[in-house]
């Protein structure tokens, strides 16, 4: 009788097991299935700001810009005051573009885009030149002249590590630097203050732009390299030679290696972008040194060359085809525009140097 009963029970167990079994079964599947929906729903929400952020911003009018500001906070339009504005505004677009600054990013999705950051790097040392510029030269009447303490100020600011997180971030010391220029942009324009100068000369304005013809040929010659190029060794041997005789120059191939080619191309993109809006603003506050040297056409030549070098990119990734090949390369074309640029840069020069 009793074995009757265990027997009994012992079935009623067997039958019940199964059913645990699915159960647990089915809450496995539910499980792993949540889990690859939120994984799912995680890229491609990555993805979607990746893209949002990823997009350059759009240029800007110069002058109508300056001209806002001027009537916003009631200043008068000075020379140098478009100059500063434009400046402000081109480092403000770091820092308020979709996604923010991103070459300091340790989160999704910003971790894991790189040509955006390029392009910031790249306006980032426009900014930067233009800043020691206007401290070195633009604000001061010579060489023995103080140094304006707001410009002091945001040069160093401007050239902090572009890729720290925090302690200080570099969102926190662009942003001083910028608060600088507005300090420095406020003596500028008050009638009342005269310890704020700039002075827009035909020297001043040629030492900045050798500077912008070094970024221009680097660049150029960088985005040579994506396809190869073979450099000669300019520093010959000072030994003496027979007569008949050739010296015997070094060579070595220069390759871009094939993961920074987008940066590269990147990063003369942004410096373009920066350059065109800042030639703009020159172009305003140095119109009479300009008109007088007859080189106003060199530097719309300039801008037009920098805005070319904008076009929309329409192919999902730069391409690097082979000089006569098949394929585009993206990289050759960008060093078009900015070898033409840098080529009309020269010739500015050359104008500004003649008495």
């Amino acid at each position: 009788m009793l074995d009757w009963k265990k027997r009994e029970g012992t079935a009623r167990e067997s039958v019940k097991e199964p059913k645990i079994q699915s159960r647990g079964y089915f809450k496995s599947i539910l499980l792993s299935r949540s889990i690859a929906v939120l994984v799912g729903i995680f890229v491609l929400v990555n993805l979607g700001l990746g893209w949002y952020w990823s997009q350059e911003p759009d240029l800007f009018p110069v002058q109508q810009n300056a001209q806002l500001a001027a009537e916003k906070e009631g200043k008068q339009m000075v020379p140098g005051f478009t100059t500063v504005e434009t400046l402000k505004t081109v480092a403000g677009t770091l820092l308020s573009k979709p996604g923010g600054y991103l070459s300091n990013d340790r989160f999704p999705p910003g971790i894991f885009l790189d040509n955006i950051p390029s392009w910031e790097y790249g306006v980032l040392v426009q900014v930067r030149d233009l800043t020691r510029a206007l401290r070195k030269d633009f604000a001061r009447s010579q060489s023995q002249s103080a140094e304006d303490a707001d410009l002091a100020k945001a040069e160093p600011r401007f050239n902090f590590d572009n890729k720290s997180w925090m302690l200080p971030s570099s969102e926190s010391e662009y942003q001083e630097g910028i608060n600088s220029l507005s300090r420095y942009q406020a003596r500028l324009s008050d009638p009342n203050q005269k310890n704020a100068l700039f002075y827009a000369r035909a020297d001043n304005l040629n030492n900045w732009l050798g500077d912008v013809g070094t970024r221009l040929g680097s660049l150029s010659q960088r985005l040579s390299a994506s396809v190869g190029r073979v450099k000669l060794n300019s520093a010959l041997k000072t030994e003496s030679l027979q007569p008949g005789q050739v010296p015997v120059v070094d060579e070595e191939v220069v390759e871009t290696p094939w993961m920074q080619i987008d940066n590269v191309f990147y990063e003369a993109r942004g410096q373009a972008w920066a350059l065109s809006h800042l030639l703009r603003a020159i172009e305003v506050d140095f119109a009479d040194v300009l008109a007088k040297k007859n080189a106003t056409v060199s530097v719309r030549q300039i801008i037009r060359e920098l805005e070319a070098a904008q076009e929309p990119v329409w192919s999902p990734m730069i391409l690097n085809g082979s000089g006569y090949g098949v394929l585009a390369n993206h990289s050759l074309v960008m060093a078009n525009y900015i070898s033409r640029a840098n080529a009309a840069v020269m010739d500015l020069r050359q104008l500004l140097s003649q008495g």
